[in-house]
């Protein structure tokens, strides 16, 4: 998941004409998809994680730990960081920070050291968060103002297209493989095997590692981004708070944690960030937790469809992966093309959702989905067999309008404190990197996977909550 660019325009030097807009437009597009993709790859590579380095489900979620904890530690430094450099430059350093990350691969796939998969993680995370606070700024300000939200809806769909495609890649690259190639590992000895599969994570990072050395360059070498001027610091803004009722409210708050609205909406962003990274993290162990022999026809023709698309897809890059067999009940390589599936309705939710904000109440809107949500996983809780996993790919369709409806509802009436307020809110992405842990130790410790699943509910109903009374400015 990856922070959605900031709907309120910047101002922006005249330097650049406006024809010069579309190319660094359809680089920061570029990037927008490749958080998604990078950032919801993880949702295949814990579950293969867990079997190449035998780990527990606690364990296997701490891959998530280590993504999403750079997005907690990173924010301030990212900051500093592109005071100094600048944005442009910024995202260079950005983008070779992830390529030593994907780089960092080859190591840990050679010696199977869950350490060192878990510090290329962080790598990688720390890369991303640098480029998510240098690009966010410039959706904004690459083209008229006017144009602001259409360009915030583009990079959005990237964002959830390039998420949706990499669980579906990453299935058919770690879990699918040629008959021959299973029928080998298969007798091989244990070591011996997990030493083999190791090496099939080898080949998705060396790609992304050139892919983003050629991008740096691009930015470097053959791109001028147009300048924009920083936004105005806290102490210049002056005056009334916000407007209510036709007359002015002046607040004597000496920071944006004095308004109780904005410290629950923190706890809202990080509750659904964890409950959207939880969900997807564990929807292949809860499916092979769940006994499943025989996939319905519906299942089998969608995993067969995507299948034969994203091999196509596979040979214009050299590569070719076995079909999936559907007639083996639930497998890993299923799994990821539901946790597709999930990402897609993510995507889906966000078209949809574009002209229903426009037209509905958004507050109205956020507490429908939210108390669908909360529904639906505890209708999968209750649930057996593949029903219990189609409840959990719908949450992603009502994940999709929670982030763009609680973020401003956050941040309204902070006045001068705007800023430091969002700052909080983007921080709060760390429940990404904690609520998957506390998952895996109830999985681990707590009653199994299905247990465990009461926490993604919990969440839901703490989102409701907010959306019926805790967004409410006191």
């Amino acid at each position: 998941m990856a922070a959605p660019a900031s709907t309120s325009p910047l101002p922006h030097t005249s330097a650049a004409p406006a024809h010069s807009y579309a190319g660094p437009m359809v680089l920061m597009t570029t990037l927008f998809f490749l958080f998604g993709a990078v950032t919801n790859f993880n949702d295949v590579l814990m579950p293969y994680l867990k079997d190449v380095c035998q780990l527990t489900d606690l364990q296997s979620s701490l891959v998530q730990s280590a993504f999403f904890g750079a997005y907690f530690l990173m924010s301030l430094p990212a900051g500093w960081v592109l005071k100094k450099l600048g944005y442009q430059r910024g995202i260079v350093v950005g983008l070779l920070i992830m390529a030593g990350g994907a780089l960092l691969f080859i190591p840990a796939a050679d010696s199977r050291a869950f350490a060192l998969f878990l510090t290329a993680l962080a790598v990688l995370g720390a890369g991303i968060t640098l480029l998510q606070v240098a690009a966010n700024p410039y959706v904004s300000v690459l083209g008229p103002a006017r144009a602001a939200a259409a360009r915030v809806s583009i990079v959005g769909v990237a964002n959830n297209f390039g998420g949706s495609l990499s669980p579906l890649v990453g299935g058919l690259v770690l879990f699918g493989g040629s008959v021959a190639l299973k029928a080998r590992l298969a007798a091989l000895p244990l070591a011996q095997r997990l030493d083999e599969e190791a090496q099939l994570v080898k080949g998705p990072y060396m790609g992304l590692a050139v892919f983003l050395v050629i991008l740096a360059a691009v930015f470097f070498f053959l791109v001028k981004l147009p300048e924009i001027e920083g936004i105005p610091s806290e102490g210049e803004v002056r005056g009334a708070e916000w407007k209510e009722d036709g007359q002015l409210r002046i607040t004597r708050r000496t920071s944006a944690l004095g308004f109780p609205h904005l410290v629950l909406g923190i706890v809202a962003i990080f509750v659904y960030v964890g409950v959207e990274v939880g969900l997807g993290s564990f929807l292949i162990r809860y499916g092979e937790s769940q006994g499943i022999q025989q996939l319905s026809a519906f299942t089998q023709s969608l995993v067969r469809g995507l299948n034969v698309a994203t091999n196509y897809a596979l040979v214009l890059f050299g590569q070719h992966a076995a079909p999936i067999d559907t007639t083996a009940g639930f497998t890993k390589a299923v799994g990821a093309v539901l946790v597709s599936s999930y990402w897609f309705g993510s995507l889906v939710g966000r078209l949809v959702g574009i002209p229903l904000l426009l037209r509905f109440h958004n507050r109205a809107l956020l507490i429908a989905v939210c108390a669908a949500a909360a529904a639906l996983v505890l209708a999968s809780i209750m649930s057996q067999g593949e029903a219990a996993l189609w409840l959990i790919v719908l949450c992603g369709l009502m994940n999709s309008i929670m982030w763009p409806v609680i973020f401003p509802l956050a941040i309204t009436g902070l006045g001068r404190f705007t800023k430091q307020g969002s700052s909080y809110l983007i921080m709060a992405i760390v429940g990404g990197a904690l609520i998957p842990p506390l998952m895996g130790f109830i999985a681990t410790h707590g009653g199994g996977l299905r247990m465990a699943f009461v926490v993604p509910a919990l969440c839901y109903v703490y989102l409701l909550f907010y959306s019926l009374s805790g967004y409410r400015v006191r």
